[in-house]
């Protein structure tokens, strides 16, 4: 887990905001990221109907459809 030093300030008008230091917040922004890979990875295992083609059918097919 990233450890994070918030800091809190308020604007002129009153809205809360916070700071973090610029390698925390990229920490975070990574960890983030790694935990959408894991949700689409596991939303796709969940969708997988065990069907394949090769990537030269695939691109046959796509040829066709393009030509066709």
């Amino acid at each position: 887990m990233v450890q994070v030093h918030p800091q809190f300030i308020t604007d002129t008008v009153g809205k809360k905001l916070v700071v973090l230091p610029l390698d925390e917040f990229n920490a975070m922004i990574e960890e983030l990221e790694d935990l959408e890979d894991v949700r689409l990875y596991d939303e796709a295992k969940r969708e997988d109907d065990g069907s394949r083609i090769s990537l030269d059918d695939y691109l046959s097919q796509r040829k066709a459809r393009k030509n066709g």
